[in-house]
């Protein structure tokens, strides 16, 4: 079976300095680095550590990349593949430059200012249409980022329609972005950040789930990540809500906060698709949340499939 993960892929950028600077500041950067980014294509990479003993998934990324020759497509697929495919990316062959990030992480408060910059052209809905079709019944499962929430909404009833068996999961992050309600009502399963919650008008995760519940008519599973709260987990038919305090570890430190969102959802995917009913619900969360705050206390996303041993 393929997990076909469907969002931007983006080369990041990032500036770590001892604090965010002020209006018309200089400052001197202590660290720069520069690696792919884009929440799909951290959760594949995740996906690919967790995966590696389970052959009979295999992961797609669909995403909109430049030409095929540029340097910045082939610095992505070097870093993706083999284990992840992207046969059915889509190659904007007139552009070069990729979705971009420029990110300025602060040493003092751990947090990051992310800017982003990206002239691609986005998918079209028939765009997708043609990869859903060319993958038929090999794709099991679709995650959406919940960008251009209108194509999304296109795609994800073309695969209610014509590939009903799929299971569809979306994430619900920007606060600011009209529509994703409408995604979140049609999702097997949802993840909500928490600045999407609380731009929303929920105090807590427990809330934004429980309303949510009431909202989201195809959903057996809701998650709310919640930072340093942990996160929450509710089974729509039963209104059992679980919680996971955050990942903590002797000495542990936040030292990567970057995608730690994108590493809870492929830790979710993973018990999901690979662990099926072999593990409980409140498992799953548990596993989760670890293999995140593994992230968080690292830089980048190597060597995460170690959640597996502990």
């Amino acid at each position: 079976m393929s997990l076909v993960a469907v969002g931007a892929c983006y080369v990041d950028t990032i500036l770590t300095t001892p604090h965010y600077p002020e209006e018309d500041d200089k400052l001197r950067a202590s660290n720069i680095s520069r690696r792919r980014g884009g929440n799909c294509p951290n959760s594949l990479e995740v996906l690919r550590q967790l995966t590696e003993q389970s052959p009979s998934v295999s992961l797609d990324l669909l995403a909109v990349l430049p030409a095929k020759s540029s340097i910045a497509s082939q610095q992505i697929r070097s870093a993706l593949e083999p284990q992840v495919r992207l046969d059915h990316c889509i190659y904007r062959e007139e552009f070069n430059e990729p979705a971009s990030s420029y990110i300025i992480k602060s040493e003092s408060s751990g947090s990051r200012t992310i800017v982003n910059y990206n002239e691609l052209p986005e998918m079209t809905v028939g765009e997708f249409t043609q990869v859903a079709n060319a993958l038929g019944s090999k794709a099991g499962w679709y995650h959406f980022e919940g960008r251009i929430p209108d194509v999304t909404l296109a795609c994800i009833r073309y695969l209610r329609e014509c590939h009903p068996a799929v299971r569809i999961s979306v994430e619900v992050e920007k606060p600011g972005r009209p529509g994703l309600q409408e995604l979140a009502a049609e999702a097997d399963a949802v993840f909500y950040s928490k600045s999407w919650a609380q731009g929303n008008g929920y105090a807590s995760a427990d809330e934004c789930l429980r309303k949510q519940s009431l909202l989201t008519r195809n959903a057996s599973l809701l998650f709310c990540t919640w930072g340093q709260g942990g996160a929450m987990a509710l089974e729509t038919s039963t209104g059992n809500l679980l919680h996971s305090p955050a990942y903590s570890a002797p000495g542990f430190q936040v030292v990567d906060p970057i995608g730690a969102g994108d590493t809870f959802i492929a830790g979710m995917l993973y018990a999901l698709i690979c662990q099926g009913d072999k593990w409980d619900v409140l498992k799953k969360l548990e596993f989760s949340n670890r293999v995140a705050g593994m992230k968080v206390g690292q830089e980048g996303f190597s060597d995460l499939a170690r959640a597996l041993k502990a």
